[in-house]
């Protein structure tokens, strides 16, 4: 999430985030290693691509009941996260406060809530003096902040890069990160600079996922302000598969999945991509007002369990001609993935090789269709069929025993 202000109020704050980061060569060394706590890609839910800024603690709660009631928790989500626009302002001392009027209970009532439900709480802060939305930034305050956090209960930060002046990402970050471990609990760092320092580079000892790209915007393709459709995510996030691994993950945002600006076959699209690259799963829909399809989507638990598989290698595009697409993926136990794309506005016969898959051609398998359901069995050498426009076919190559 990005919303730049008028440069002149990002001048006035340069001195502000600068003096954050340079106090002293130390604060670049990590005094503790990252905790593990994501083996396999995060799954959860923020409230940023539905909500924006209109949160609240009746909201919130709103969000945890229907998580568990709809099944999405079942299914395997667990983070609950609030974006920007919570913090209001700084008391006497200096703490983080959240709005009096949208969170009259305080945050740590509402993370005691949040986890009375099985699910795990988390909140948004910037690395700048100002966070995007213009409420108090961590500059300055990330021991201080961290602290509170841990204090709340909070086990989630999403740090964005907004307002930071001349600060440099790796030193900033590996702020926060000092203070999140100092802070005596376990809380996941979501790094969110959008990707333009190529953070899969440098922030495995920092953070536990990156956001690779701008925002995500709900279209199937273009350009709007710093927000990019979801052709341009995929295409930027295409050739970043060798720098992930389990307990840091390239995040290409949050899911658009249900929100309305495409349809039903391009969400599939979405889900299946998103499964592909080992993609945090974090829904940004109204999940007290899912249809049956964006629950369906949601809830698949096939194309659930690509995303999760353990052995936590990011697919990859190993075929492309025009609007036609393969990628494959390496699971555990000698399985893949596969997923036939058609970018395209015709429907498309579009097939999968086992050289592509790095199977020996005469193996036999059985092939599950992850949408539809099908099992197809002694299959060997490729497999096929007719894309729909805008549309996937996913499938898990089980090779016989």
């Amino acid at each position: 999430m990005r919303r730049l202000g008028p440069a002149l109020l990002c001048l006035s704050l340069f001195t502000q985030a600068a003096t954050a980061q340079t106090v002293g060569h130390e604060t670049l060394k990590l005094d503790a290693p990252k905790p593990l706590l994501l083996p396999t890609p995060p799954m959860g839910w923020n409230s940023w691509n539905k909500f924006g800024c209109n949160v609240s603690e009746t909201l919130i709660r709103q969000q945890a009941d229907a998580m568990v009631a709809s099944g999405m928790k079942a299914a395997g989500y667990t983070y609950l996260v609030i974006d920007d626009c919570w913090q209001k302002s700084r008391d006497a001392d200096g703490n983080i406060q959240p709005d009096p009027e949208r969170f009259p209970s305080g945050m740590k009532a509402l993370a005691d809530y949040v986890h009375s439900k099985g699910l795990k709480f988390g909140l948004y802060s910037d690395a700048g003096a100002l966070t995007c939305g213009g409420r108090p930034g961590s500059a300055g305050h990330e021991f201080q902040d961290a602290r509170q956090y841990a204090k709340w209960g909070v086990d989630w930060l999403k740090y964005d890069w907004c307002y930071t002046g001349p600060r440099t990402p790796e030193a900033a970050y590996t702020i926060m990160a000092k203070a999140l471990r100092a802070s005596g609990r376990d809380i996941v760092l979501s790094i969110c600079e959008w990707g333009n320092s190529r953070p899969g580079r440098w922030a495995h000892p920092i953070g536990h996922l990156w956001r690779t790209t701008g925002d995500i915007w709900d279209a199937w393709k273009g350009k709007k302000e710093w927000s990019h459709g979801l052709l341009d995510i995929i295409d930027m996030n295409a050739d970043l598969w060798a720098e992930a691994a389990p307990n840091g993950w390239n995040d290409p945002d949050m899911l658009e999945v249900g929100n309305g600006g495409m349809t039903t076959t391009e969400y599939e699209s979405h889900f299946s991509i998103w499964a592909m690259l080992a993609a945090p799963l974090i829904a940004g829909n109204d999940l007290s007002r899912m249809d049956a399809d964006t629950r369906r989507i949601l809830t698949n638990a096939e194309v659930i369990r690509v995303d999760q598989d353990p052995l936590g290698r990011q697919g990859r595009r190993v075929w492309r001609q025009g609007d036609l697409e393969v990628w494959v993926r390496t699971l555990a136990d000698g399985e893949r993935a596969a997923v036939l794309f058609n970018r395209g506005e015709a429907p498309a016969d579009i097939k999968v090789t086992w050289a592509q898959l790095d199977l020996a051609p005469h193996l036999k398998a059985q092939v599950h269709d992850l949408w539809s359901g099908r099992k197809t069995r002694g299959v060997s050498g490729e497999y096929g069929g007719r894309v729909a426009p805008h549309g996937v076919i996913m499938v898990r190559v089980t090779p016989a025993s």
